[in-house]
């Protein structure tokens, strides 16, 4: 299974010209490096030059708007545990309106009623027939959290329309492996192959050294850019985060999300 290249990109509307393209960050367990998957996807557009529009929507721990190279708006999308339909209609109206990426980050509190509402408005289709693209983000990570992440997969890749997953296999908590079997490998993504559109994977790195230099521009929500250019950052971990960087960016350009 090839999972670094999209395919049937017209039924994506992939292949259009301008408007606008939406990227969700999605997973129902928390804690395993979504919205930090979200900053690095901004930046990442950031390099391109293109202009990004950031948008957390978690009504716990809003991250994203933390890091504040970003500049993220807030929007509570959560009512009494279920979606306000008014604030995120003003999320798809702005969408529809103005062109440029939008990166929408989502909390574990809203994953599922948020999900069921997309579905039940059959946002997908309405944004892809005015010309959206529209991707969802998912994060499957190695460690204890590695089956609810790929059970939050798997619940979004059965309702997904086709080329609209791009996963992110974070290492950091270990090897996403089962019974000898990589991701790609395995039941849950041979079955839903269809939907993806890609991956990227955050590769397990030494932690006394890329770990740590990485967990400190974290911990004080620095960008790449943020981090390279602080002085709380010696010549050579600034080396090593630019080879992070480097790393992502190259598999970014792979899935072709820049027209």
């Amino acid at each position: 299974m090839n999972v670094n290249m999209a395919s049937d990109n017209d039924h994506l509307g992939l292949n259009c010209a301008g408007g606008a393209t939406i990227h969700f960050s999605l997973q129902g367990k928390g804690g395993v490096g979504k919205s930090v998957m979200a900053s690095w996807l901004a930046q990442y557009f950031q390099s391109k030059d293109i202009p990004v529009i950031c948008i957390d929507t978690d009504p716990v721990n809003a991250t994203l708007s933390q890091f504040k190279d970003l500049h993220a708006d807030h929007l509570n999308v959560l009512k009494v545990g279920t979606i306000n339909e008014k604030q995120f209609d003003t999320l798809v109206e702005r969408v529809c309106n103005h062109d440029g990426v939008y990166v929408v980050d989502t909390g574990a509190t809203t994953f599922v009623p948020l999900w069921h509402y997309m579905l039940e408005q059959q946002l997908f289709q309405f944004l892809v027939e005015r010309g959206r693209r529209v991707f969802v983000h998912l994060v499957v990570t190695g460690g204890q959290a590695m089956a609810d992440t790929l059970a939050g997969f798997k619940q979004v890749a059965e309702t997904a329309p086709a080329n609209s997953i791009i996963v992110w296999l974070n290492e950091y908590f270990g090897e996403i492996e089962r019974y000898g079997k990589r991701f790609e490998d395995l039941q849950v993504a041979q079955q839903f192959a269809s939907r993806l559109a890609g991956a990227v994977r955050i590769r397990e790195r030494n932690r006394h050294t890329f770990g740590d230099d990485v967990k400190m521009m974290l911990e004080r929500y620095l960008t790449f850019d943020g981090a390279i250019g602080s002085d709380e950052f010696g010549l050579v971990s600034k080396q090593r985060l630019v080879l992070v960087r480097r790393d992502l960016f190259e598999q970014l350009d792979n899935l072709r999300l820049v027209l």
